[in-house]
């Protein structure tokens, strides 16, 4: 088992911290080589032992960004609550700058919009009104930029847009709820501390952009309902004001719900009286109008009711319009 968990933790170093994150892989390394470490993150149920998981874990109990040795001896001195949190624990990446390529989507949806957002974890991604936005080329030049009805926001979300460059609004939002298995409070401090370690360090301007937009669900929190989407997701619906569109969203939620399920939660969805905007792998799904030929496509597919409206960037860092000159509204 410990071998096991040494290889997972070395493979992490060698190829998904390196150009992101250089503490993460010294960490990773240090598990990779010392098998007493790797037997306390054993006990560990095995889907919930990846390194940024439990190396987010550490960090809300207390480590700190700290060496690879007085890391080893924080989880040794505190094992028995490394182990407890990160089996109750999942990741729950909240990135707002998502928001980002599923503006122009939103601006084609006629307001005011009721959202609901599948995944919401602390609601972050509910907020896309009260963000500021900058739309830059591959230079670094602005091509675009949108605040909100009071003033420019302390969040704001920037990314690349090179091609066409639709119509953008801010969209008038005028309820706002979210589904998750465990949603998290942005007024909590166990709960902020945890987002926050889920961003890695070395991520520049990442961890500001968090921890701005959990004070603003602070400051407004949206309704959030804990358990399964697919079973909640109806009664949920029911409650957002009849004289609003209803728009659920499900960004980069959907890859982690097993197949069958997923079909099943999309399946409800579409069965709503609803607009539907998702960001996930191209091939994960088999709506897409027109159909995605996984293998070329580059990043994700960002759809309105399973139709193709861009390719993107995962989190959002940067997207290219494929749906056409311009958003209209419909």
């Amino acid at each position: 088992m410990t071998d096991a968990v040494q290889l997972r933790y070395a493979r992490f170093a060698e190829q998904e911290a390196p150009g992101r994150s250089e503490l993460y892989g010294e960490w990773a390394r240090g598990v990779a080589a010392d098998a007493g470490l790797a037997a306390i993150l054993a006990r560990i149920p095995e889907n919930r032992r990846q390194p940024p998981l439990v190396f987010a874990v550490t960090r809300m109990l207390g480590s700190g960004l700290v060496g690879a040795e007085a890391w080893r001896d924080f989880v040794i001195a505190h094992a028995d609550a490394v182990v407890a949190e990160c089996t109750a624990r999942r990741l729950q990446t909240n990135e707002p700058l998502r928001l980002a390529p599923l503006l122009p989507v939103l601006t084609e949806v006629e307001g005011p919009i009721a959202l609901l957002e599948v995944g919401a974890s602390a609601g972050l991604c509910l907020y896309p009104d009260r963000y500021s936005y900058r739309v830059v080329d591959s230079q670094g030049g602005l091509r675009a930029a949108l605040d909100p009805e009071d003033g420019p926001s302390t969040v704001v979300l920037q990314s690349t847009v090179d091609g066409v460059l639709p119509a953008l609004a801010m969209p008038d939002i005028v309820w706002r709820a979210g589904i998750d298995l465990a949603p998290l409070d942005a007024r909590e401090d166990l709960d902020r501390r945890w987002l926050q370690g889920l961003v890695w360090p070395g991520e520049q301007g990442r961890a500001e952009r968090v921890d701005a937009a959990l004070d603003i669900a602070a400051a407004d929190p949206p309704l959030l309902v804990a358990g399964d989407a697919a079973a909640r997701i109806d009664a949920l619906a029911a409650d957002a004001p009849r004289d609003a569109t209803l728009v659920v969203t499900t960004p980069g939620v959907l890859v982690h719900i097993p197949r069958e399920a997923r079909t099943a939660l999309v399946a409800r969805i579409r069965a709503l009286e609803a607009r539907w905007i998702t960001i996930d792998p191209p091939g994960l799904l088999d709506v897409w109008e027109p159909a995605v030929d996984a293998a070329d496509w580059p990043g994700f597919v960002v759809a309105l009711d399973g139709r193709v409206r861009a390719s993107a960037d995962p989190l959002g860092r940067w997207w290219e319009w494929r749906a056409g000159g311009s958003a209209a509204a419909t």
